[in-house]
């Protein structure tokens, strides 16, 4: 059976990509090159032609005398410049020179003639009209100009990356080789959704008269947002590899310039690339530098930045279809993008990607120990509940963590010890050893963490302590470490009640022991005050207040975060609002004060162990921890209780008789006149 050819629709042709130790660009192919060798012909032409004339300056009379002697062999006078210069006999010199000119003043060329008629010279004598080289004449008129006009190409040239100096409309997407590395959908881990998304946009590509058939089509545009380190760049080269189609890719930055008009013209440029070389992908990596919401910058409606996204808009859904063209795009700030680019019709799909979950983890850590020795009773599924909240960057980031202190230390194998100690790096920044501290210094740390993870075992509603330390990392001179069990997606108002009361209980520590509390709770403040603002003005968790939403925030991004705050509420209800979160910090610390009194032995017995082994970990701290008395749950809130829990009312069994009013007196109204 004959072996069926690959269709020419698909055959494209890749660019070549430089080779590590190929030579690099030939010399003249330059700018540079050309422009010195011009200087070097300007000055080789200008000696070459001055170099015969090299004469020396003398007195006329000097000249005269030498004629009338007998000393010249070879005269010529000069009609338009006035000078005679002449050739003396060997033996005879003119100041040491054989050769020599001098003018003469207008008139006494006559002279000159009568006295070389006179006294001839051997060779010749003869009056000359010069010549002037044309060539010459435009080499050195023309060569600086010239030579300013190359340079000037030369480094606007090299300011617009190479010898593109005309190409400012041109667009500088890149197309993606198959000669590269290729990533595929096994290397992506963690989102299955966007995965199944894109595997049906591979699918109509390669096969599109089935959806066709049935009056489908396929998204014009994808867009993936999410936060930063999520996968959503690794998820483009994915598709990249696994499309067989043309795969351009551009960063948004890349279509502003200073000039007008510029990333209009870019923008044309790509779409018609794309549209030439059709079906083909195109993949735009942080869409928000072009995207913006147009009118909130400063420029008005000819800003370049806003006309660039107009004709991006044009492209994506215009006058001219281009359906075999879909457009994949990234960002961290889908709430800044406009609402004319989110429409269906431009972007049809928009997947988020998210911070994975505990199974997305784990496979995000297969994927990355792929080519790493690891320990064979290595457990990724517990290393994977222990980084609630990491991102496939930083999951990368610590397995590359733990492979640099396994070869830092000469060992061949990764151990759990290392990817440990690689996780609080990427949590808490490296250990410090060289910062030495006081012993007092320490016993405060002590306590300090000491109290959190006290209070943290005591209260119902707070995760588990795994980990607590007083060894320097980072800016912070020690930490607590509490875990979830597993992923949450919410939160209640008992579990932010006791986690401010977790906050607090450092604070709360030093005072209880040392009456005299240090600036090593500025963070913890800082947390819990935003902590409980958020419980007033975000979340309506207080009874004063009751569910509302206090502060807008405004949606011009140009003017900065603080400026983009407005508050929509009086005076009073602003002190009101500062005493609810005095009031929610205040009863957290006072909790957290109650819970260190009653359990002053046992955070003594734990600063101990802190004191003399620097880490604990969980094990170790539910030894100590098991004479800690849990506290009782709070009373169920109140706030909503005031309230019907339906606006209709109920209907009555019977209907009540009311007695019909008597007709209250009739007033005479008295006449004016």
């Amino acid at each position: 059976m004959a072996e069926k050819k690959p269709s020419k629709k698909f055959q494209i042709k890749r660019p070549k990509l430089p080779v590590k130790g190929k030579p690099q660009q030939p010399l003249t192919r330059r700018p540079l090159f050309w422009i010195l060798l011009a200087i070097v012909v300007v000055t080789f032409v200008g000696q070459i032609s001055s170099g015969g004339n090299q004469f020396t300056k003398v007195e006329t009379s000097q000249v005269m005398s030498a004629i009338t002697r007998g000393d010249v062999e070879q005269a010529t006078i000069v009609d338009r410049q006035q000078v005679i210069r002449l050739v003396l006999k060997p033996g005879s010199a003119i100041e040491g020179a054989t050769k020599v000119e001098a003018s003469y003043v207008s008139g006494q060329e006559p002279i000159l003639i009568d006295l070389l008629s006179a006294s001839p010279p051997p060779k010749e004598w003869n009056v000359e009209v010069p010549r002037t080289n044309i060539f010459v004449s435009i080499l050195f008129t023309l060569g600086p100009i010239l030579l300013i006009f190359f340079l000037l190409l030369f480094i606007l040239g090299r300011s617009q990356g190479g010898s593109r100096v005309f190409s400012f409309g041109r667009s500088r997407a890149k197309l993606h080789s198959n000669e590269v590395p290729q990533v595929t959908f096994a290397d992506v881990a963690g989102a299955d959704e966007a995965i199944e998304e894109f595997r049906e946009i591979k699918d109509f590509l390669a096969d599109s008269k089935k959806y066709q058939e049935i009056g489908a089509k396929i998204p014009k545009g994808v867009l993936l947002f999410g936060p930063p380190g999520t996968g959503k760049t690794l998820l483009a080269r994915a598709v990249a590899g696994e499309a067989k189609v043309p795969f351009y890719t551009i960063s948004g930055s890349d279509f502003v310039e200073m000039f007008v008009g510029v990333g209009a013209s870019r923008v044309r440029d790509l779409f018609n690339q794309a549209k030439q070389n059709a079906p083909s992908i195109i993949f735009v990596d942080e869409i928000d530098a072009v995207g913006r919401h147009r009118g909130a910058g400063l420029g008005g409606g000819h800003d370049e930045r806003e006309q660039t996204l107009n004709q991006l808009l044009v492209e994506m859904d215009g006058f001219e279809p281009h359906d075999q063209v879909i457009l994949i795009a990234a960002t961290n700030r889908p709430d800044i993008l406009d609402p004319a680019l989110l429409r269906p019709g431009r972007f049809d799909r928009q997947i988020a990607l998210d911070r994975p979950d505990v199974k997305g983890r784990e496979a995000i850590m297969k994927v990355h120990a792929k080519n790493k020795p690891l320990e064979k009773d290595l457990d990724l599924r517990a290393l994977a509940r222990r980084t609630p909240g990491f991102t496939g960057a930083d999951l990368a980031n610590v397995l590359n963590e733990a492979a640099l202190l396994t070869a830092r230390q000469n060992r061949k194998v990764i151990s759990r010890d290392d990817i440990d100690e690689a996780i609080d790096r990427v949590m808490a920044g490296p250990q410090r050893k060289s910062r030495l501290m006081s012993e007092e210094e320490r016993r405060v740390t002590a306590y300090h963490e000491g109290g959190h993870a006290l209070v943290a075992h005591a209260l119902p509603h707070t995760d588990p302590v795994h980990k607590i330390t007083i060894m320097p990392r980072g800016h912070a001179l020690g930490y607590t470490m509490v875990l979830p069990d597993e992923d949450k997606y919410s939160t209640t108002r008992n579990q932010m009640l006791d986690q401010l009361a977790y906050t607090m209980g450092g604070r709360a520590a030093e005072e209880l022991v040392f009456h005299d509390p240090t600036t090593g709770a500025s963070n913890d403040i800082e947390k819990a005050t935003t902590l409980a603002r958020a419980m007033v003005t975000q979340y309506g968790m207080t009874e004063k207040l009751g569910a509302i939403k206090l502060g807008t925030s405004d949606s011009a991004p140009f003017l900065g975060r603080d400026y983009g705050h407005q508050r929509d509420y009086s005076e009073h209800l602003a002190s009101v609002i500062d005493s609810e979160i005095r009031s929610l910090i205040e009863n957290a610390h006072q909790e957290a004060y109650e819970i260190l009194v009653e359990n002053r032995s046992i955070l003594d017995a734990l600063v101990e162990e802190l004191l003399e082994k620097e880490t604990l970990q969980k094990e170790e701290i539910e030894v100590i921890f098991k004479r800690v008395a849990s506290r009782p749950k709070r009373p169920a809130w109140t706030g909503s209780a005031t309230r019907a829990p339906s606006r209709i009312p109920p209907v009555p069994l019977k209907p009540k008789v009311e007695p019909t009013p008597e007709p209250e007196p009739t007033k005479r109204r008295k006449k004016t006149t």
